[in-house]
């Protein structure tokens, strides 16, 4: 039976609708509602004036392709986290989706459960740092003369500085280990980092500068 008191809305693209209706019985038995779309038009007519929990995004799905739909609803800056929907071949394509504002991604086959329980995660650490209501440490750091990091790049920036493991930084941040992996791969590579020490003493030194 589904809670009686829902836990908010989740929306649902994608174009199978195997995968819609099996999406939509898990996510309801663990009390949430869930709007379902075919393609990434109808999600755009909906997710620009009303904002989800969370949306679960396919990467291929018709019309525009998921990246498209992300892109076009401003993932980064988006009220809620939103995360891609990847067949196993998809996976480089999934990592783009990341850079572009993604959460994160759920690989296909899945299980009910993990779904769930990656989405229980995400909201609830999504919830807690609107609570907190606080810039990362690093949001005004400047790196001379390199590409400028990302809002969620500064943010994994933040728990791996303060010395969080990926598994530790991807419970706070409600991403996976692997996810986070991937970020900080990303940041190094920014900034010019050769190794983790070598990251910490760049940002240690932006920090020195900015006091």
């Amino acid at each position: 039976m589904a809670d009686k008191s829902p836990r908010g809305e989740i929306f649902v693209v994608d174009d199978d609708p195997a995968v819609r209706d099996t999406l939509s019985m898990v996510l309801k038995a663990a009390g949430y509602e869930v709007i379902c779309f075919a393609d990434g038009a109808a999600l755009l007519s909906v997710a620009r004036n009303r904002t989800p929990a969370a949306i679960l995004l396919d990467v291929h799905i018709p019309g525009k392709s998921g990246l498209d739909i992300l892109r076009e609803l401003h993932g980064e800056d988006y009220p809620a986290p939103i995360f891609m929907i990847s067949g196993q071949g998809d996976i480089a394509m999934a990592v783009s989706a990341i850079k572009n504002g993604a959460l994160d991604f759920i690989e296909k086959p899945f299980r009910g459960s993990e779904i769930v329980s990656r989405l229980d995660e995400a909201i609830g650490a999504y919830a807690r740092r609107q609570a907190e209501n606080a810039s990362p440490k690093f949001g005004s750091l400047h790196f001379p003369g390199r590409e400028p990091l990302t809002r969620r790049e500064r943010e994994v920036l933040e728990q791996f500085a303060s010395g969080a493991s990926n598994k530790e930084a991807g419970r706070t941040l409600g991403i996976s280990p692997r996810t986070i992996e991937d970020h900080r791969a990303n940041i190094m590579k920014k900034l010019g980092a050769r190794n983790a020490a070598d990251l910490i003493r760049i940002v240690m030194t932006a920090a020195q500068r900015a006091s």
